[in-house]
């Protein structure tokens, strides 16, 4: 039986001049070793050959359609367009491969692939072709589509659909997921909305003086000044500086009555500096 090394470590007791602590002390055991594992080593080296075949394939494609392209453009846009036939079907490989435990949604890559597939294959054999040489222009397709079923051999070995019921478990949790994801996409489009309306309402409020049904030049508005906060109606969260801006925008001046109006819409425990340094900030000549 094979063995292997392993070093280990023990907490003991280790005494000078009487004192005794505790230290670490390393010493070596043998334990048994674990046989090779050879068929994850001859599946990791064909998944390492198919990796070179695709780099190949991308190369001599890439080539072949450049050089068709750079009939009719510059060679610089002719070969980066030329690198996008073979990437795309490998772009589905590789989704395919994120998918390997769901069956239903590896279809789609797949089918992508074959289509992009067969697009990049035409236009190898198109630039034979038109080359004049047909047969080197087939041969020249044959290496993306030997690439591609590597590639797909190697992820049928890789790949590990899920039985049904537990397929169906899979999909109820994702959705679950997926549903919480979402509203927080909601929640915050929905706040930033309701900020808006919040923001219009009070500017609209602030420029037209019959949309309280009071003239503000009136003393007895001006009695009423300090209460003028409570008239807004708070829309949806909203920061320090937005309330203090708000205010602003609403006619109320009063540090006191724009500091109770942050409390009652955006912190009830924001702090009087605080509030004083936004509205010496919102105040300065632009």
């Amino acid at each position: 039986m094979k063995t292997r090394t392993v070093q280990r470590t023990a907490l003991v007791p280790h005494t000078i001049d009487g004192r005794t602590e505790m230290v670490l002390d390393r010493y070596d055991v043998e334990i048994p070793a674990a046989p090779r594992d050879w068929d994850r080593i001859v599946l990791g080296t064909v998944t390492g050959a198919a990796a070179v075949i695709g780099v190949a394939s991308i190369a001599w494609s890439t080539a072949s359609i450049g050089d068709l392209l750079a009939r009719a453009t510059i060679a610089p846009a002719a070969y980066a367009a030329a690198g996008v036939f073979d990437l795309v079907w490998l772009s589905c490989m590789a989704l395919e491969w994120l998918a390997r435990y769901d069956a239903d949604r590896a279809k789609l890559p797949r089918r992508a692939g074959y289509w992009a597939l067969a697009i990049a294959m035409g236009a190898v054999g198109a630039h034979g072709w038109i080359a004049d040489q047909l047969a080197i222009g087939l041969v020249g397709a044959a290496v993306s589509g030997l690439a591609k079923a590597m590639w797909t051999v190697v992820l049928r070995h890789h790949a590990k659909p899920l039985d049904s019921r537990t397929q169906q478990w899979v999909d109820k949790q994702r959705a679950a997921v997926g549903g919480r994801l979402a509203m927080v996409s909601v929640r915050r489009e929905l706040t930033r909305a309701e900020s808006a309306v919040a923001a219009e309402q009070a500017a609209i409020g602030a420029a037209s003086p019959e949309g309280s049904g009071r003239s503000p030049e009136t003393p007895e508005d001006e009695a009423d000044a300090p209460d003028e906060e409570e008239q807004l109606t708070p829309v949806g969260p909203m920061t320090i500086a937005d309330a203090v801006r708000t205010a602003l925008s609403s006619g109320i001046t009063s540090p006191e009555a724009v500091l109770r109006y942050v409390r009652k819409v955006a912190d009830a425990n924001a702090k009087e500096a605080s509030v004083e340094r936004y509205l010496r900030g919102l105040r300065k000549p632009a």
